[in-house]
């Protein structure tokens, strides 16, 4: 497990893999706080927003994420999605100028940088012991219940042991509470998923994103896998969170093979 760095711009992704560079940004900026353009809703979006579709100056999302680039290796694009919360894998080989509408996406292409959007959802980072292979997943509920993790692994070419699994930031079980409904599909899917789920004290239940996750990646051989444990719902300085705000800005998980 490892803990959230408090008031840094960047966790750390920790994944053994030499080839490999990868980032997890916050709501702090890498720069001092001097702004080029003004945000339309400072409370919402300040300090490091990288969504384009959350209601912020497009202007400044353009320049965070130009300022992203230069912590990439030299010449790395990236490459953005269009996330809807389902279970679409794309594989790709170079760069599309538009956001592909994916929640996951794979490549073996140096300086392709793979970034998934959250904010509350979990981001799952994924390697392959040579760093020639590597994936990104945005995994709220609903993807995982389709079995985006699943789809991934089975479209990567890399032998499942050898790959390693780094889940990110998302919101924690104590403030993530969803209906019956949920638990059941997750249940009907494997009972052993009743783990990832506890009652409170209004008879709703509190779902463990990272825990069922980490579930379905050792299901599938994978045991190579790093936890961050940083809560975006209760870290309210250091991360953005849907449900805590609705209107409020994304952070990026990122991983390119250098």
């Amino acid at each position: 497990m490892l803990k959230s760095t408090i008031n840094q711009p960047f966790n750390e992704v920790k994944l053994p893999v030499n080839n490999i560079q990868a980032i997890q940004t916050t709501r702090y900026s890498p720069v001092s706080k001097k702004k080029s353009y003004p945000s339309k809703n400072v409370q919402a979006f300040d300090d490091f927003n990288l969504g384009l579709h959350v209601g912020d100056d497009e202007n400044q999302v353009i320049h965070h994420r130009q300022l992203l680039h230069t912590f990439l290796p030299t010449e790395t694009n990236i490459q953005w999605l269009d996330q809807v919360h389902g279970n679409n894998v794309v594989v790709i080989e170079q760069m599309s100028l538009s956001p592909i509408k994916a929640d996951a996406v794979i490549t073996r292409e140096p300086k392709l940088a793979l970034a998934i959007m959250t904010a509350d959802c979990l981001p799952i980072l994924l390697s392959n012991s040579d760093g020639t292979e590597v994936a990104a997943i945005h995994a709220g509920w609903r993807s995982l219940a389709g079995n985006i993790i699943d789809n991934t692994v089975n479209k990567m070419l890399s032998d499942n042991g050898s790959i390693h699994a780094w889940l990110g930031p998302c919101i924690s079980q104590t403030h993530f509470e969803v209906g019956t409904e949920v638990k059941d599909i997750f249940e009907q899917l494997n009972g052993k998923f009743c783990l990832a789920f506890q009652v409170n004290e209004n008879d709703k239940w509190l779902a463990d994103l990272q825990h069922i996750a980490m579930m379905m990646l050792k299901e599938l051989g994978i045991l190579s896998i790093e936890v961050d444990d940083g809560c975006t719902f209760s870290q309210k300085r250091q991360y953005y969170s849907y449900r805590r705000e609705n209107i409020t800005g994304r952070m990026a998980s990122l991983i390119c093979i250098k």
